[in-house]
């Protein structure tokens, strides 16, 4: 037994005695009273902020007031609706013309939202939602854009809508607009109007305009392979002589002139001039397909009271000698023009215009082409070298107009 006590393997865990009582030392003491000083501090803060942010948090984790009215508002309070689906934008398409700036939503509107009203309602957010009603088989218009768009929408009996942007200058001199544009929906560019622009020239309305670029600037030839390799249509209406002879040297896609006449027929400077017209075509190397649509303005097709729809079909039979018949469609400039030819008074009138070619000995198929199919194929065709230049991995055209001092120089690493 005494050597089991001396080993230690049965000695007390405890001291017995006097030891046992002993007190702590002075260090111990301290290292209490701070613990239990700082736990005082932290439920006199939690008893402060409970008591100052007690409507926010009390409003979830304490009681509710028990008229549900009160109970309603303080939920609200922490809680806000958020809406799945509000149709405001229709209130503002309907009620005031789609014109937001009428739409004064300080004030009480005639509808169910207003910021008064939401406020009141104790609203956080919600979503505005967009509208516009399903399409019925009585639907007239159809968007296009694609040549197959357009012989889809007419087969089920629509008539396909497109866009195309008159004037170059409405892309604000600049290259990335002109991408922008073309997912917005526009499929042609007119590179001038009657004024120059940063990419080209124009004919401007009387003759003797002085050039600015002798055709197309730097940014002009940027703009037209840019225009290549995105499938937008170049459109020479508008432009200067020397601007559509550069353009069809330079282009790779097929190309229109989308209200033009012939200048051999009515010599005034918004016509296309016969060496112009001869580049056009399919048949010999160096030529470009295009279209020619001619336009019904009775200044572009004849002297004052002479335009009729005679005068017209003198035009197109025209641009179809030169550069054949498979290169030419319509442009009329309907609501776009002043007066209209005789017999030629508004779009109902387009039979008369076909029946007076068909007396002239046109074919059918040459007619269909005239009408519609020419400008297919055209459009087929930007369409298809669009695809080859981006399967082929060709750049985007960086280029900016050297008057901007917006942005900076581009370097190339």
């Amino acid at each position: 037994m005494s050597t089991q006590h001396s080993n230690g393997e049965q000695a007390p865990l405890l001291r017995r005695g006097p030891t046992a009582n002993k007190e702590q030392p002075p260090v111990h003491r301290s290292v209490r009273a701070i613990i239990y000083g700082v736990l005082t501090v932290i439920f006199v803060v939690g008893l402060i902020v409970v008591s100052v942010f007690w409507e926010e948090v009390g409003g979830i984790v304490g009681e509710f007031p028990k008229d549900p009215e009160q109970a309603a508002r303080r939920l609200l309070k922490i809680a806000p609706i958020i809406d799945g689906h509000i149709d405001l934008p229709l209130v503002a398409r309907e009620e005031y013309a789609n014109n937001a700036s009428w739409l004064d939503l300080e004030k009480e509107v005639n509808g169910h939202v207003d910021i008064p009203r939401l406020k009141k309602g104790q609203v956080g957010g919600f979503f505005w939602s967009a509208y516009v009603a399903c399409p019925t088989d009585e639907a007239t218009f159809e968007l296009a854009l694609t040549s197959q768009q357009i012989k889809t929408a007419i087969g089920r009996g629509r008539i396909a809508s497109l866009l195309g942007i008159e004037g170059g200058h409405q892309l604000g001199n600049s290259i990335a607009v002109l991408r922008q544009l073309y997912l917005l929906g526009v499929r042609y560019v007119t590179l001038t109007h009657v004024c120059h622009n940063a990419f080209a020239d124009s004919n401007g309305v009387q003759p003797g305009i002085i050039p600015r670029w002798n055709g197309l600037s730097s940014l002009g030839v940027s703009l037209i392979h840019e225009m290549n390799r995105i499938g937008m249509l170049v459109d020479l209406s508008h432009t200067s002589d020397e601007t559509a002879r550069q353009a069809l040297k330079l282009t790779q896609a097929p190309v229109i002139w989308s209200h033009s006449s012939s200048r051999a027929v009515h010599d005034v400077p918004r016509n296309v001039p016969d060496d112009i017209l001869a580049m056009i075509g399919t048949d010999a190397p160096g030529k470009v397909d295009a279209v020619v649509m001619v336009n019904f303005n009775p200044p572009f097709v004849a002297n004052p009271g002479n335009a009729t729809v005679q005068t017209v079909a003198d035009h197109i039979d025209h641009i179809a000698e030169i550069a054949g018949k498979n290169h030419v469609g319509l442009g009329s400039d309907y609501d776009g023009i002043a007066e209209t030819p005789k017999g030629l008074e508004d779009v109902s009138k387009y039979p008369a215009l076909i029946a007076e070619l068909f007396r002239r000995g046109w074919t059918r198929f040459e007619l269909a082409g005239l009408t519609g199919r020419n400008l297919l194929r055209v459009m087929d065709g930007a369409e298809r070298v669009a695809q080859e230049l981006q399967d082929l991995g060709t750049e985007p055209s960086y280029d900016i107009y050297d008057k901007r001092k917006d942005v900076g120089t581009r370097i190339d690493l």
